[in-house]
């Protein structure tokens, strides 16, 4: 890629790291897209052996830049992004992408086409990767940071998304089971005060 448009293009994607998501991290401070991304890839390296049948990479590149398009909108919660959002999202995202240099543009239009339809191996593991990124990064923050609503979804949150995997269903009942710990600790510590 010449030098000007990856500068570029590193530039636009800069812009995740100062892009807020709705959780907090461990530290109390607002987790930014880039950090999400980040963990998501990092989830999908650290698994890729339970998955011997499938391109990893690709899965790993499909983490990195599958949050791309927030860079022009900002980050909205699932529970919040209607249809509209999203078509907004897309335009804006695959504008910027057929400006980029060959074989990058290709690339990654087909990248976040099969994303889209969910059929490969790879997309459904790389959506695995995000939504239970998101639901780790719940259970690591300081419960007085979740909305009313987010008991019941950290509980039930991407079940669907993992079916697909023995392997992904047994790592989300793990995570489920941080998730009951956490909130019988907030429990403990309320009824503990309370008394």
């Amino acid at each position: 890629m010449d030098e000007r448009k990856l500068l570029e293009a590193l530039h636009t994607a800069e812009r995740l790291k100062d892009a807020v998501r709705h959780c907090y991290t461990s530290g109390g401070r607002r987790e930014s897209v880039a950090e999400h991304s980040w963990r998501a890839a990092l989830t999908a390296y650290l698994v890729s052996d339970e998955f011997p049948e499938a391109d990893m990479n690709k899965v790993i590149k499909m983490c990195l830049i599958h949050d791309l398009g927030e860079a022009f909108t900002g980050d909205i919660p699932v529970f919040k992004k209607t249809a509209e959002d999203r078509a907004r999202e897309e335009e804006l995202l695959l504008s910027w992408t057929k400006s980029l240099p060959e074989p990058f543009a290709s690339d990654m239009t087909a990248l976040y086409r099969e994303m889209a339809e969910m059929k490969t191996a790879e997309a459904k593991i790389y959506k695995a990767m995000d939504s239970l990124e998101a639901v780790i990064q719940h259970n690591e923050s300081d419960i007085e940071t979740w909305e009313p609503h987010e008991y019941e979804l950290n509980r039930n949150y991407a079940y669907d998304r993992v079916e697909f995997s023995p392997y992904l269903k047994r790592l989300r009942a793990a995570i489920r089971a941080e998730t009951e710990a956490k909130i019988e600790e907030a429990s403990a510590r309320e009824d503990g005060d309370g008394a």
